[in-house]
């Protein structure tokens, strides 16, 4: 199977879903390589590139051992009940469906499900998300419109936005004065500053997640630099943005599950 043009067109694209997977830039883009060696090694053949690619990174991602967390204070646990009720098929069939825009036969595919199994698990996935505990959240937006789009749906999954933040000084100022759970940050702000430099800035000193939303997604997916693993494209849909802040919230739980599993006693 050759790798044409627009199937190297998926790639910033096939990277962004793997990391939201996986939770991780390394492991995300490690995934997408075995899957593009999978390729390359004309396996997949007799069904569509974009569906066999995306089937190997599957593959590749339920290979990776996933060790629960041990003993986490009351607090975590809590949350890592509630974000953790969504299962790995679950989470899967809801990101390629919600993120990546496949249809429900298209995703059963991918996954080697029936299409009413998928569509029951994304029924599933749904109910499940609604359960998430509420968190603070700050938005870094300058664009007043997309800052109210941003913030009418954060609201309805039942999170708190604390403040809205227009460039790269309140936006820092901001995450480190409220610590929030979850930050939204655009890239270009409205001095001209950079939502970037504001991410790198805080996460000095505060451990939050961030999803990035912008319109030129594929620049900060190149797979050569330190790159977001949470990356939303702009005009955004709202499932997608549900699906990303889902993940984004699932692995910081994961995380802060691990830090403090020794720290038990």
């Amino acid at each position: 199977m050759a790798v044409d043009e627009s199937l190297v067109g998926n790639v910033p694209f096939l990277r962004r879903f793997a990391r939201a997977l996986t939770g991780s830039q390394a492991l995300g883009d490690a995934c997408v390589v075995k899957a593009l060696e999978n390729i390359l090694a004309g396996k997949g053949t007799g069904i569509p590139a974009r569906i066999a690619l995306y089937r190997f990174v599957l593959a590749e991602v339920n290979a990776i051992e996933k060790q629960p967390p041990v003993r986490p204070d009351r607090d975590v646990a809590k949350v890592h009940e509630n974000l953790s009720a969504l299962t790995p098929m679950g989470r899967q069939a809801f990101t390629l469906v919600a993120m990546e825009e496949f249809s429900v036969p298209d995703a059963a595919e991918i996954l080697e499900m029936s299409v009413a199994d998928v569509a029951q698990l994304l029924e599933d996935a749904n109910q499940d998300l609604s359960q998430q505990i509420a968190t603070d959240v700050v938005i870094i937006e300058d664009e007043p419109l997309i800052a109210m789009d941003l913030e009418a749906l954060v609201q309805g999954l039942g999170h708190r936005v604390v403040r809205i933040a227009r460039t790269e000084r309140q936006a820092v100022e901001a995450v480190k004065e409220l610590k929030p759970g979850l930050v939204l940050a655009d890239i270009q702000l409205a001095d001209g500053s950079s939502g970037i430099d504001a991410v790198n800035d805080f996460l000095q000193i505060v451990h939050v997640p961030v999803i990035f939303v912008t319109a030129f997604p594929e620049k900060l997916l190149t797979g050569t630099k330190p790159e977001p693993t949470f990356l939303v494209s702009k005009p955004f849909k709202a499932e997608m943005l549900k699906a990303v802040i889902s993940q984004a919230l699932f692995f910081d739980v994961q995380s802060r599950s691990a830090a403090v599993a020794p720290l038990a006693r």
